[in-house]
């Protein structure tokens, strides 16, 4: 896409370009379900129009929009991005997917972290609570990571079901 960005549109600013180059970019995303000889039709008729009403937000277009090599270059740069989108949406499992293994990696390596780290005092002042609490004798604890699943399980066991109430009705 970016290597036709430099063949297209040679008699445009920079900016000109850009922005043109943008909007039509956000066209082809817009609307993957339409053809690029859809989209341009489309475009050709929206600034066209708001041409004639002269609220464009591309005044330059108004002696170049019915020329054929800019409409060459439109439609070149149009197939351009909506080959880009198309694989982009190919390659979304691949990436969902890479993304879903680096969560776990990310949670791997932080419970390899906490397994070497001491419990905090936090941590070791609320399990002493709950021990309290739950008559449950204390066992030591060597890091933050035994410390929170020990936590973990002291709550599932012992902690009250929030709908005892319903179950007594039925």
């Amino acid at each position: 896409m970016y290597e036709i960005k430099k063949q297209i549109y040679l008699d445009l600013s920079k900016t000109q370009k850009s922005a043109l180059c943008n909007y039509l970019r956000a066209l082809v995303k817009k609307s993957p379900d339409l053809s690029v000889d859809e989209i341009w039709e489309s475009f050709a008729a929206d600034e066209k129009y708001y041409l004639e009403l002269n609220c464009s937000r591309f005044e330059f277009l108004a002696e170049l929009i019915d020329e054929d090599c800019f409409k060459a270059d439109t439609l070149k740069y149009l197939k351009e991005c909506k080959k880009y989108y198309d694989y982009k949406e190919k390659q979304r499992p691949i990436i969902e997917a890479n993304k879903e293994f680096e969560k776990k990696k990310r949670k791997f390596l932080q419970e390899v972290k906490m397994s070497k780290e001491a419990p905090t005092k936090k941590q070791l002042y609320y399990y002493d609570r709950l021990c309290k609490k739950y008559n449950i004798e204390k066992i030591e604890l060597n890091s933050k990571l035994e410390a929170r699943n020990e936590i973990d399980k002291i709550i599932t066991e012992h902690a009250p079901k929030r709908y005892d109430y319903l179950e007594e009705d039925e």
